[in-house]
C-alpha cells in the first residue's frame, strides 16, 4: 500500500495541474461563465476528477487568479516608490490592463464587486489602497486633477474593458488609444496630448 500512495498522490497532483492549466486557458478565452465541465473536457479529465480537487467554479477561479491578482497588487505597491506619482499611476493602470487584455476571466473578476473569496478581496483592497496613495501624491505634486478619487479607477478600467474586444486596426490595439485619451484627461495643465 505504501508504494501505491505516492503514485496516487503524484497522479492526483498531475490532474490538479492539468485542471489549473486547462482552467487558465478556458477562463481566458471564454470568461468565468465557463463551467467545471468545460474545464474538465478541455483538460481531458472526467468532471468527477475536477470536482474532487475543486468543489465549485469559485474555488477553481481563486486558484487560477489569486496569484495573478496578487502580482497586480504587488505592482501597485511597487509603483508607490516612483518619484512622479502621476506617471507611476499611469504605468500601473497600463500594466494591469495589459494583464487583463488577453484574459477574459481576469477582466470579469476585476469588474466584480464584493463577495469574492478572502484572497481575491485582499488583493483588490491592496490595489485600491496603493492607487489611493498614488492619487493623493499626484494631487500633492500638482500633476493630477483635484477632483479625481480612487473610486474613479474602477469605472475607467470598466470603460477600457468594454473596448478591449474591438478588432485591431493595424499594429495598435484600440483599447490602448482610449486609455491614453482617458489618462491624459486626468492630468492637470495638459493643453496638448
Amino acid at each position: 500500500m505504501s508504494e501505491e500512495t505516492p503514485a496516487l498522490r503524484r497522479d492526483a497532483e498531475h490532474n490538479r495541474q492539468r485542471t489549473l492549466a486547462a482552467a487558465r486557458e478556458v477562463f481566458a478565452a471564454r470568461g468565468l461563465q465557463a463551467t467545471l465541465n468545460d474545464v474538465a473536457h478541455h483538460a481531458g479529465l472526467g468532471v468527477g476528477t475536477v470536482y474532487r480537487r475543486f468543489p465549485n467554479k469559485e474555488a477553481l477561479a481563486e486558484a487560477v487568479y489569486a496569484g495573478k491578482l496578487d502580482d497586480i497588487r504587488a505592482a501597485a505597491q511597487a509603483a508607490q516608490a516612483a518619484q512622479d506619482a502621476y506617471q507611476a499611476l499611469r504605468a500601473f493602470i497600463e500594466h494591469a490592463l495589459e494583464q487583463a487584455a488577453t484574459d477574459r476571466g481576469l477582466r470579469e473578476l476585476m469588474r466584480r464587486g464584493a463577495g469574492e473569496s478572502e484572497l481575491i478581496e485582499r488583493a483588490r483592497e491592496g490595489i485600491a489602497e496603493s492607487c489611493g496613495r498614488l492619487i493623493a501624491r499626484a494631487k500633492e505634486q500638482g500633476t493630477l486633477r483635484a477632483d479625481i478619487t480612487v473610486g474613479d479607477i474602477a469605472p475607467i478600467v470598466s470603460m477600457i474593458d468594454s473596448v478591449m474586444d474591438l478588432p485591431s486596426t493595424g499594429a495598435a490595439q484600440p483599447w490602448r488609444r482610449y486609455l491614453v485619451l482617458i489618462l491624459d484627461g486626468l492630468r492637470t495643465g495638459r493643453s496638448t496630448p
